[in-house]
């Protein structure tokens, strides 16, 4: 088949990064006896052919030629052949039921996913044969094809029964109980079967704990109505079972608690000094979270998602885990336990205290990645907060800057997440870290939660901010995040810095800086009032944002309606400029002249709603102009405005979740006109789900939600009983 590769006209067809001539010799280096060759041409196919997952017409001429170098045994490599074709008819098959829907009638865009599916579907016999074959990478590699590939619901059931029999090896086992879950859940002619197979291996005392574990793990998958008070302490017990006992000599101790060595991971490598710093945090970051720890890892984050938003039985799972001997796998339920805490509400304090736990100074490796989880869980954190100071004093504050990547990443995110609860022992390092120039950028993100060091912190941003060269699109130290940090500190010797700051970025055109700059200096308020001078004439700005973020703190720093209210009447002739319509809410009743604008603004959005019926992403983004509208014109008019209001936010409310936290934050300045919100409120209270709403994520804005609806039911008298009081 190689032989045949020019009878193809490659430069006809396409893969990512255009014509696809460069393929036949990638093709050809696939089977090239040196190892080298052949990685650098995985590598290339996988970039371009198929690039993300995405199948192109090279990607479909390419498969003859696969399936001939998967079945010679003379090809080198052939397991990575046969994973290379799994993965494009994965893709392939994922991709097919969505592209039939969103790919229209014509051109090749609209078939190439249902015809390669067809394809790999034609060559299933070719992975039954790989599935028996005597090579176990390509065993390995085979055996999900038989659940993906195989229509014969009956057929496809008996071959992977008989791999289960025939298999020895523990990884290849678990993927064969995988793949017939997989199998029931693609074909509902598999499920009646499977589901017998799974109950019978889950409760067989005579199968090895791997593959009970496994049975039991996807017959949850498969049956979530099979979960039951049993499910979770049996998974418990066969954790235990298959857990590596560690050596006594490798064992430390910590307390009444045994932990075995710590998990060993290669250097962290050494960036390159030409990307910027925090661009090579983030592939590095990216990195890591590819890493698997444990030989249970897949499994048990298919268990977790399984169990759902069964906070108890996940928590007692993740508990095991991150009491568990070995160090892997306390390692990857770090961030199993991030993943619950960010996504369901509930009182986490004993897992937020274990994910502490692993802040050991022995294990930086460890302690990097629990620093880090407990950073993203904001005030969630406080339970840990004794054992991260613990950690941080450990070190010098010279660890921020220490040579040793893995011991520096660790104090670094310690810091952070201690610094993230406004303690002071976080100070002296992250005087270090401006001190010394080493990873500013993320200390810039801790210490405006330390305005309590205002004094100490501020001349050091304020140098900072005096050296950054406006005349480069990007400088080495973001203005942005200096004027921000300096905001959050709230120190009024930033103002005459924050104002020359202002000047320079005008005078180079740079809009981007100008504006945040001079949000943060209307954060002074009235203090501020010395940089009216700059500030008043870049109201008449070429930019609009800047034009209204100029508005924005002329009103903030000496707070006289007239002489900014006829400025948004010229700025509102936008109607989605948000930052115009919230400083008119923000001015309140002297703003009564505005009324009028905001009023026909909501009248035209409500209007265009209600042609975009059909339109869901246009209704998503149209509902924050009703938020902004709505809150503005309570904000000015008052009681007079709640008939309009109230339905106006609960109209944005219902058609896009992601506007719930400003709905309510309005609905809970609206006193008594806000009654006929309460089923909502009450209804949002009841759901466990943070992950349900796009902000579900972040931790900071779920509280704030959860406390303005606190707030308002408590008014009402009418909190319920599952008011969350651990998360208040």
């Amino acid at each position: 088949m190689i032989n045949e590769l020019e009878n193809i006209d490659w430069a006809s067809l396409w893969h990512a990064y255009g014509a696809a001539g460069d393929v036949p010799g990638w093709l050809r280096g696939m089977a090239s006896p040196d190892p080298e060759v052949r990685k650098e041409a995985f590598g290339n196919f996988y970039g371009a052919v198929l690039h993300q997952g995405s199948v192109y017409s090279s990607t479909v001429a390419t498969l003859p030629f696969l399936f001939a170098m998967a079945d010679d045994p003379a090809t080198p490599d052939r397991g990575e052949v046969v994973a290379l074709l799994l993965s494009i008819g994965r893709e392939a098959i994922d991709a097919e039921e969505i592209c039939a829907v969103i790919c229209g009638d014509d051109g090749e865009d609209s078939t190439i996913y249902p015809d390669t599916a067809n394809l790999m579907r034609e060559h299933a016999s070719a992975f039954v044969a790989y599935a028996c074959d005597p090579d176990p990478l390509v065993r390995g590699a085979a055996i999900e094809g038989l659940g993906l590939f195989l229509d014969d619901a009956e057929r496809a059931v008996a071959l992977l029964r008989d791999r289960l029999v025939d298999e020895r090896g523990v990884l290849e086992r678990v993927l064969v109980v995988r793949t017939m879950a997989d199998l029931a859940l693609r074909l509902p002619a598999a499920a009646i079967p499977v589901r017998t197979w799974l109950d019978a291996l889950a409760d067989s005392d005579t199968t090895d704990p791997n593959t009970r574990l496994a049975a039991l793990v996807h017959r949850a998958r498969c049956a979530p109505e099979s979960i039951d008070d049993q499910t979770v302490p049996t998974a418990i017990e066969l954790l235990r079972q298959v857990t590596p006992i560690p050596q006594p000599e490798q064992d430390h101790t910590r307390g009444d608690r045994e932990l075995s060595r710590p998990c060993a991971c290669e250097a962290e490598p050494e960036p390159d000094p030409n990307v910027p710093e925090h661009v090579a945090a983030a592939f590095a970051e990216l990195e890591r979270q590819g890493r698997i720890h444990a030989p249970t890892t897949h499994l048990l984050v298919a268990f977790h998602a399984a169990l759902g938003a069964r906070v108890e039985d996940r928590t007692a799972l993740l508990t095991e885990q991150l009491c568990s001997a070995d160090p892997g796998t306390r390692y990857d339920a770090i961030d199993m336990a991030r993943s619950l805490i960010t996504s369901l509400r509930g009182d986490h304090t004993g897992l937020v205290r274990l994910i502490g736990d692993c802040l050991l100074p022995h294990d930086a490796y460890t302690a990097a990645a629990a620093a880090e989880a407990l950073g993203y869980l904001a005030t969630l954190a406080k339970p840990a907060r004794e054992a991260l100071a613990d950690y941080v004093t450990t070190h010098q504050p010279d660890a921020w800057a220490s040579p040793h990547r893995v011991l520096r990443r660790a104090h670094q995110q310690a810091v952070v997440a201690l610094a993230g609860l406004g303690d002071g022992r976080a100070l002296p390092s992250l005087l270090t870290a401006l001190d010394t120039d080493t990873d500013t950028w993320l200390a810039m993100n801790a210490v405006g939660h330390m305005p309590q060091s205002a004094a100490e912190l501020t001349p050091r941003l304020v140098r900072r901010l005096a050296d950054v060269d406006h005349s480069r699109e990007w400088p080495d130290v973001s203005p942005t995040a200096l004027a921000s940090a300096l905001a959050k500190l709230g120190d009024p010797a930033a103002v005459p810095a924050l104002a020359e700051t202002i000047q320079a970025a005008v005078r180079h055109n740079q809009w981007p800086t100008a504006v945040p700059v001079l949000n943060a200096l209307a954060s002074f308020g009235t203090r501020a009032a010395s940089a009216l001078d700059t500030v008043r004439p870049l109201t008449d700005a070429d930019n609009d944002s800047v034009r209204t973020a100029a508005a924005g703190a002329v009103w903030e720093l000496e707070h006289l309606p007239v002489n900014v209210v006829p400025l948004l009447e010229n700025l509102l002739h936008d109607r989605r400029n948000f930052d115009a319509i919230d400083l008119a809410g923000r001015i309140g009743s002297p703003a009564a002249a505005i009324l009028p604008r905001l009023r026909q603004i909501l009248k035209d959005q409500l209007e265009q709603n209600a042609r975009n019926e059909q339109n869901d992403s246009a209704v998503l983004n149209d509902s924050w102009t009703l938020v902004h509208v709505a809150s503005a014109l309570w904000d000015i008019g008052g009681t007079g405005e709640a008939a309009v209001v109230v339905p106006a936010l609960l109209n944005a409310w219902r058609d896009n979740d992601s506007t719930a936290c400003d709905v309510v934050a309005c609905l809970n300045r609206m006193g008594p006109a806000a009654r006929p919100a309460l089923p909502h409120i009450k209804a949002a209270m009841a759901q466990s789900q943070r992950g349900g709403h796009p902000w579900g994520g972040d931790i900071t804005r779920d509280l704030d939600f959860q406390h303005a609806c606190r707030a308002i039911l408590t008014r009402f008298q009418d909190l319920p009983d599952h008011n969350l009081a651990g998360e208040a």
